[in-house]
């Protein structure tokens, strides 16, 4: 499959591309693309690992699938495009990191600078179709983001891993907590959130603080 996806991912999970699985996924993909208007743009379907190398990840940040109204998803979990108004999620990531590290709630919704120090914004799900949430689920996305997971548990060592949701959370069994930190929490949109355990999770802080003692440059948030 000619997939363009960074040159050190394809070393550490391109034999997935070759998978059953995943050639009826891009077939399935293309469908959709060719047929409706789907989310984020095909050129940043990959956006995650295209901006943050396997050997560059210091935190892993698993969200579910992206945004599905116009503008907003560009292939980061969480991240919109310049411009485009915080969703609600996203306004309490930011309200926490105000919080935790008392930075000033910033004038944009892209974390490209995020991906770019080594934040990898992975959504379970890479695709989805316009207003439709959850509508490209259970058509492998799952099994190979699961692999990028697998991968970074194996092969990195000292790696954050963050997981806020019952969906992301389910993923913690991929994880190997003796060689990784992995802090989880109820999910930052306003239905979770305002029922308790996100506002004072410190995650932000606590991801930097496990970076530093390993002797890695924590992240500017």
């Amino acid at each position: 499959m000619n997939v363009k996806i960074e040159e050190s991912w394809r070393q550490h999970i391109g034999n997935e591309f070759e998978k059953q699985y995943f050639i009826d996924l891009i077939k399935f993909v293309r469908y959709e693309y060719t047929t409706t208007t789907c989310y984020p743009p095909g050129k940043l379907i990959f956006n995650a690992f295209n901006l943050c190398p396997f050997d560059k990840v210091k935190v892993v940040i698993i969200g579910q699938d992206p945004y599905h109204e116009p503008g907003q998803a560009h292939g980061l979990s969480f991240s919109v495009c310049d411009g485009v108004p915080f969703p609600p999620s996203l306004q309490n990531i930011f309200k926490e990191i105000e919080q935790d590290l008392g930075r000033p709630i910033p004038m944009t919704g892209n974390l490209t600078r995020w991906a770019e120090q080594g934040v990898l914004l992975l959504n379970a799900t890479l695709t989805v179709r316009a207003h439709q949430a959850a509508s490209h689920q259970r058509r492998g996305w799952e099994e190979f983001t699961d692999a990028a997971i697998k991968a970074l548990n194996a092969d990195r060592d000292n790696l954050v891993f963050i997981l806020w949701g019952g969906y992301a959370r389910s993923k913690a069994p991929l994880i190997d907590s003796s060689r990784h930190l992995i802090l989880q929490s109820v999910h930052p949109s306003p239905l979770s959130a305002n029922r308790g355990g996100w506002f004072g999770n410190h995650h932000f802080s606590r991801a930097n603080a496990y970076l530093t003692e390993h002797g890695k440059e924590p992240i500017n948030w």
